[in-house]
C-alpha cells in the first residue's frame, strides 16, 4: 500500500504554555517536533508542517510549511485541509496527520489507520484504556484528498469539531491499547513536560 503524505499539525497557539510553538518546547533536551518527525518519517512518503506565522522559524527542518488557508485560526481541521490541498498538488490521494505536541504516538500508526479506513477512506486513531473505554484522538487521522472540497465547505459553514465531520463520513477507527501510558499523551502545559520527561525513562 502506498505511503501517504505526513502532515504535522503545529498550528496551535499554545495558550496553556504561555504562547509560542509547543513543538519547539524541549523534552529530554530535544524539541517535541524533532521527536514527532523522527517517529512519523519512516511511516510516510514525505513530510510537511502545518503552521501559521513566520515560516522561517522552522527553516532548520527543511520541510514545507503550510499555513491555514482559512482565516482566524479555525482549528486543526484547517490544518488538515491545508495538508489535503498540498497533497493534491503533489499527486497523492491521502494524508496522515499527527500533532506536534504528542511525541510517543505509535510507530505503526499509518498502517493501522490504513487498515481501519471506513468506506470514504477516512480513519481516526483512538486509545483503548485498561477499563475498556475508547478515547478518540482526532488530530491523528487518515484523510482522503477526495474529500477536501467537502471539508472546505464545512469549514466555511462554521464547522470546527473534527469528529462531527468525520462521523458524517463514516470514518473508521484504529484503536491502540494503552500499555503503561497512553501513546497519545500530549504536552499542553509545563507540568506535562515534566510528565513527558518521566515517560522517556520508562
Amino acid at each position: 500500500m502506498t505511503k501517504p503524505l505526513g502532515i504535522i499539525l503545529a498550528g496551535g497557539r499554545a495558550t496553556r504554555m504561555g504562547g509560542g510553538d509547543k513543538g519547539l518546547k524541549r523534552v529530554g533536551g530535544v524539541p517535541l517536533l524533532d521527536r514527532v518527525i523522527e517517529r512519523l518519517t519512516p511511516q510516510v512518503s514525505q513530510l510537511a508542517l502545518n503552521a501559521n506565522g513566520d515560516p522561517s522559524r522552522f527553516d532548520a527542518y527543511g520541510l514545507p510549511v503550510l499555513p491555514d488557508s482559512m482565516p482566524d485560526h479555525p482549528g486543526p481541521l484547517a490544518g488538515v485541509l491545508a495538508g489535503m490541498d498540498w497533497a493534491a498538488e503533489q499527486g497523492f490521494d491521502a494524508i496522515v496527520t499527527a500533532a506536534a505536541d504528542t511525541p510517543f504516538f505509535p510507530a505503526d500508526l499509518v498502517v493501522q489507520l490504513q487498515a481501519a479506513a471506513g468506506p470514504s477512506g477516512l480513519a481516526l486513531a483512538a486509545s483503548r484504556q485498561p477499563d475498556g473505554r475508547v478515547m478518540r484522538q482526532p488530530t491523528f487521522g487518515l484523510w482522503p484528498v477526495a474529500l477536501r472540497d467537502d471539508l472546505r465547505a464545512a469549514l466555511q459553514g462554521g464547522l470546527r469539531k473534527i469528529v462531527i465531520w468525520t462521523d458524517g463520513h463514516q470514518a473508521g477507527q484504529a484503536a491502540f491499547d494503552v500499555e503503561g501510558f497512553d501513546p497519545f499523551f500530549n504536552v499542553n502545559t509545563p507540568e506535562d513536560i515534566d510528565e513527558a520527561e518521566k515517560l522517556l525513562r520508562i
